[in-house]
């Protein structure tokens, strides 16, 4: 497809604070694009919209809290007047065994990755009916193909990946486009985090080429823009990942048989693996929850 010019447009990224959706929202807005950014941490929010070249807001919500992102929904179409764009980026992770892994954490990572995406589109979608406008769900090579020690993670994209697919057979006739968004490990916060632990880090580097790399972000997320200038079904982040669509009915049986063999290879230094959320925007996660319960 062509390009749209983004001129003037109005787009929604969620999880916005720091990684992909702060790097987005910065292209985004060198682009002419009035930018709304939703996350846990209103200070770093802050601090992001102060720096954007269009103008901007933040705001504070949980996007698992369908009252919250309502809200913000109507203040966002208060403040701009539209919203044409939609990114549904906000997403945690864990790592290592599933028989080991924090009962809470795990649920976590579903509720965010998968409900929280969810109650986004939920939120926004009678304003992008209103534009003809574009939901992108960032999903992930995680929904291509399975891997071991990341069951929330790699169920909570599958499912997202799936959600949208469906998602966008529903509204497609509305004007509304819906785009996945894939990536492999990408230089974030998140895939740091994870690399802190050390049996996750050899685990990932232990996997085939090119999977095993850490990819910078700035290409990752140029390729983002692009998909969203194309209102593209799929956005590759890296270029290796359309390639993987043709083979990943393959995957599922070929991990299972070499993750059995690396599994036993690490089962002596699994125990006392950290089990909770990875990263800057786990530990923000779980500040955040339990300010709530407090």
């Amino acid at each position: 497809m062509s390009r749209v010019s983004l001129e003037g447009q109005v787009a929604v990224v969620t999880g916005a604070a720091r990684g992909v959706g702060e790097l987005l929202a910065r292209k985004l807005s060198a682009r002419g694009v009035k930018v709304a950014l939703v996350g846990l941490e209103p200070d770093a929010l802050k601090q992001v919209s102060e720096r954007l070249h269009s103008d901007s807001g933040h705001w504070y919500a949980d996007v698992t809290d369908h009252e919250a992102m309502a809200r913000v929904a109507a203040e966002v179409k208060e403040r701009f007047g539209k919203v044409d764009i939609v990114v549904a980026n906000a997403g945690v992770a864990n790592g290592g065994p599933f028989a080991d892994s924090d009962p809470e954490a795990w649920r976590r990572v579903i509720e965010v990755n998968l409900i929280g995406s969810a109650v986004t589109a939920r939120a926004f979608l009678p304003l992008l009916r209103e534009s003809c406008g574009y939901l992108l769900q960032i999903a992930s090579l995680a929904a291509i193909t399975p891997a071991p020690m990341m069951t929330a993670y790699c169920a909570s994209k599958s499912g997202v990946e799936a959600y949208a697919h469906s998602l966008r057979a529903e509204v497609g006739h509305q004007g509304v486009r819906v785009g996945v968004g894939y990536l492999s490990w990408t230089d974030t916060d998140m895939v740091r985090g994870a690399d802190q632990d050390e049996v996750m880090r050899e685990l990932r580097q232990r996997l085939p080429w090119p999977s095993n790399k850490t990819y910078p972000l700035g290409p990752a997320v140029d390729r983002i823009v692009a998909g969203i200038e194309r209102r593209s079904s799929h956005v590759y982040g890296q270029w290796w990942l359309r390639g993987m669509q043709g083979v990943r009915g393959y995957l599922p049986a070929l991990i299972g048989t070499v993750g059995q063999r690396e599994m036993k290879r690490f089962a002596p230094r699994l125990q006392g693996m950290r089990t909770g959320l990875v990263g800057a925007g786990g530990s923000a996660d779980e500040q955040a929850r339990a300010t709530q319960r407090s």
